[in-house]
């Protein structure tokens, strides 16, 4: 594996050229920093990570609806990263020790289940991007009990990617996720190089992965092609998931919203359709909000979430905030920026 990293390094640096790259992955981000990849770059190289933790992109509005709901007696249940993002007033966390019904789950269909084997309402928060929703379409065509409900947090990263191109990141180059990518294809995201002449590699999540995307997206800027291109071939076909595809689209409808840290996004945000309203909390419930506010203060999630800060930038980053006691989204998943260099910037 060394000599095959020194390969690459020496392709790079033949082709190396003043560069702002972007990736959209937690998993990639990981990867960048526990290897120590910007490291290796030549300085021209830049590598930011942008809104790839799809627990950091939900904003404190949602996580509102879900604290309604728990405080009204509803059974909420989540992926575990999402207990500790801050909402307005207080974090789910922060309703389930005070008496809320907050449970953990791994995955929607546990959540069934709980209903199933319920008296109590149940409501699933289905967050994450295309990689998860497809698990949600699948259930709510089940048939699950009338006591089971969804509120839908699922969002979609070709909108996002298209919003950060008119946004002040100026991009150059853009590593696409692989896991959305399964799902989607690469079809949906061309428009970026067509229209914009935006560099496109889809990569896998090691290390060789990673070297080998910034190589690909580096030669087609020099020789000035740019288009997308499957470095995952193993795990990613050009059309996609097309099953996957055909029960989201029987499920969902694409709605503006926002996320955090982005103003509001057109077609970027699954809601269920009409046909689903049994199971729609958001149809189903009441829910009496505060006002929004979305960055606690001191936070600069928002820009590192937009790709034009890094967690070292933030005055709060290892002092007040750190992984035991976050105060912004991005240090409270795994797979968020701030969370990820406070473990391993250090190696970086």
């Amino acid at each position: 594996m060394k000599n095959m990293t020194k390969t690459i390094l020496k392709k790079i640096d033949e082709v190396k050229q003043p560069i702002k790259i972007m990736h959209v992955c937690g998993s990639h981000e990981h990867t960048i920093m526990y290897n120590g990849i910007r490291s290796m770059l030549p300085p021209e190289v830049e590598v930011v990570a942008g809104p790839g933790c799809p627990v950091c992109v939900v904003p404190s509005q949602e996580i509102d609806e879900c604290v309604a709901l728990a405080e009204q007696g509803v059974t909420v249940a989540i992926f575990g990263d999402m207990l500790r993002v801050p909402g307005t007033v207080k974090s789910l966390a922060d309703a389930k020790s005070e008496g809320a019904d907050v449970r953990i789950v791994y995955g929607i269909s546990n959540a069934v289940e709980m209903a199933k084997e319920s008296d109590n309402d149940v409501v699933f928060m289905s967050a994450g991007f295309e990689t998860t929703a497809p698990l949600t379409a699948n259930e709510l065509l089940s048939e699950p009990p009338e006591n089971f409900s969804v509120l839908s947090s699922h969002r979609l990263v070709p909108p996002a990617l298209d919003f950060l191109v008119h946004d002040d990141v100026q991009l150059d180059g853009l590593i696409e996720p692989g896991h959305v990518c399964t799902i989607i294809g690469t079809k949906p995201l061309e428009f970026l190089s067509d229209d914009y002449g935006i560099p496109q590699v889809v990569s896998g999540f090691n290390p060789l992965d990673i070297l080998l995307s910034i190589y690909f997206i580096l030669k087609q800027k020099k020789e000035d092609n740019p288009r997308i291109q499957n470095e995952y071939k193993r795990a990613v076909a050009e059309e996609g998931n097309i099953k996957a595809q055909e029960a989201m689209a029987e499920v969902f409808r694409p709605v503006t919203k926002e996320w955090r840290g982005f103003p509001e996004i057109p077609d970027s945000v699954y809601d269920l359709k009409s046909e689903f309203d049994d199971h729609n909390a958001r149809v189903k419930y009441d829910m009496d909000l505060p006002d929004t506010e979305n960055v606690p203060k001191g936070c600069i999630c928002g820009p590192i979430l937009r790709g034009t800060a890094r967690p070292e930038d933030c005055k709060l980053f290892r002092g007040e905030c750190n992984p035991l006691h976050p105060i912004g989204a991005c240090m409270v998943s795994k797979e968020g920026t701030c969370n990820i260099a406070y473990r391993y910037s250090k190696m970086d």
